[in-house]
């Protein structure tokens, strides 16, 4: 008998962090961190100040937060590695189709993140909080990317002399934000284009061949 209601406040719940991490994004990457407060993000989502603080904490909780939505594409509490477009990249047998798949879920990704992790990185410098949080998200990409260079390292599709780890690294560099940033906000690349160039990138530097 309590089911329905639970779901239902459990979808409102959702909803309202979506909302909220939703105008967080905006004004934090039109306005930038410094001049973005609680109260705004407040006002943007439509919400009591004092919800954005029960669901987020502090600012710097709330820009994690609109991070981690940014990266999942919902508020759901999913893990990326169990995210579909992850699992359907590392079940590919071809080891150029795992590519393809992995830096085109990686470019959707990061036309959603790519900003907020600039605000994060501006931020970072003037605070430890924030500077914590930056450490921890290049963490989290680099243990995905991971995920992908073992999975193509004990099917024996890797370069010779090319270690797992090192294949994370090239990962991480080659299709990290700063890249797809520089190539799409500054030199006014296409998403679509960057995903080419870094389909091939990745390929020519961790496949034999």
């Amino acid at each position: 008998m309590d089911a329905q209601p639970a779901d239902g406040r459990t979808a409102r719940s959702l909803a309202t962090r979506a909302r909220i991490a939703r105008a967080a994004t905006r004004l934090f990457t039109t306005d930038g961190y410094a001049a973005t407060s609680i109260t705004s993000v407040a006002k943007e989502a439509g919400v009591a100040a004092q919800t954005v603080y029960n669901t987020c904490g502090t600012k710097a909780g709330l820009l994690k937060e609109a991070l981690d939505q940014a990266v999942a594409g919902d508020a759901e509490p999913v893990a990326t590695l169990d995210r579909p477009w992850v699992r359907e990249a590392l079940s590919a047998e071809d080891p150029h189709e795992l590519i393809r798949l992995q830096v085109r879920g990686t470019a959707q990704v990061m036309a959603r993140v790519a900003a907020l992790i600039e605000v994060l990185r501006g931020a970072a410098a003037s605070d430890p909080e924030l500077a914590a949080l930056w450490r921890i998200n290049t963490e989290q990409r680099r243990t995905v990317h991971t995920v992908f260079a073992q999975t193509l390292s004990d099917r024996g599709t890797l370069r010779p002399n090319l270690s797992p780890e090192e294949a994370a690294d090239t990962l991480l560099g080659l299709l990290s934000p700063e890249l797809y940033t520089l190539y799409t906000a500054q030199l006014g690349w296409s998403p679509e284009r960057w995903t080419q160039w870094a389909a091939d990138a990745v390929t020519r530097q961790l496949l034999e061949g």
